[in-house]
């Protein structure tokens, strides 16, 4: 029988669980209380509170203008909607990079304020420190790996990560050193699928993949992307379920003309 039918609440121990039988991980990201009840209701896995939210909810280009303040208002509406998922809450830049401490204290804050169950934060051995110390304190951390998008500006690029082989051995070396130093899974961004496999069978916890492949542990996608709300994103990775954008721009549409036509509200639209 299905882990996924079985239990009332994921937890992190419930994602191992997943990955030892072969069942593979659903996750995705939420932003808002009314999403995520949906999301939820649904049977997902994970939600991810992701700092994508500076993309899709904020406008910004990239994800670092967004603040820890605005994530936990993020996570905090999210965690209100939530009765069975895991709720995942990102780091964002500046929060935790080169500062153990400062790292903790972000932590701290997330997990306090908002309910949440774990943090992500991006890098290797470089969040090393902060990790052991995040998770010495008893708050599970997820890790990310791959292409970082907090990172954008060192790479200069979207394009896919670590088709070389010596950025592809550092990723792997880089995933044992995330698993030692206690991350409960890791999220693996634009990558070989074959290096996705791989870096899956090679360390014990769950890989989820973003553009990964189909050989890691589960799956997360972002979902404005999913139901079709973005429009000028289209990598290789994405599956779009529905086209809201077009569904939302024909309501809006038909609403406004109804307005005007003397349409709505018609008599039993009326008190």
């Amino acid at each position: 029988m299905s882990i996924h039918k079985e239990i009332k609440k994921v937890t992190t121990h419930t994602l191992l669980n997943m990955k030892q039988a072969g069942e593979k991980i659903s996750m995705l990201t939420a932003y808002d209380f009314s999403m995520a009840s949906i999301l939820d209701e649904a049977g997902i896995d994970v939600l991810l509170v992701g700092d994508s939210a500076s993309n899709v909810m904020a406008g910004h280009e990239t994800t670092l203008p967004i603040t820890l303040d605005q994530m936990i208002y993020h996570a905090q509406s999210v965690v209100r909607a939530v009765n069975r998922a895991l709720v995942v809450v990102d780091l964002p830049f500046g929060t935790y990079q080169g500062n153990s401490k400062e790292a903790l204290n972000s932590a701290i804050r997330v997990m306090k304020e908002t309910g949440a169950h774990a943090i992500k934060l991006e890098g290797g051995a470089e969040v090393e420190e902060s990790i052991k110390r995040i998770v010495g304190a008893g708050v599970p951390v997820m890790g990310h790996l791959g292409l970082t998008p907090q990172s954008i500006y060192k790479f200069g690029t979207y394009a896919v990560r670590a088709k070389e082989e010596a950025e592809a051995n550092l990723l792997v070396e880089h995933a044992k050193v995330l698993e030692a130093a206690g991350c409960f899974a890791i999220v693996l961004e634009k990558i070989p699928a074959s290096l996705g496999a791989l870096v899956a069978q090679q360390v014990r916890i769950p890989i989820i993949g973003i553009g990964a492949g189909a050989g890691v542990d589960g799956q997360v996608l972002v979902m404005h992307d999913l139901l079709g709300i973005t429009k000028n994103f289209s990598p290789r990775f994405l599956r779009r379920y529905l086209d809201l954008h077009s569904a939302i721009l024909n309501a809006t549409k038909q609403y406004i003309q109804d307005v005007k036509q003397l349409d709505f509200p018609n008599n039993e639209e009326q008190y």
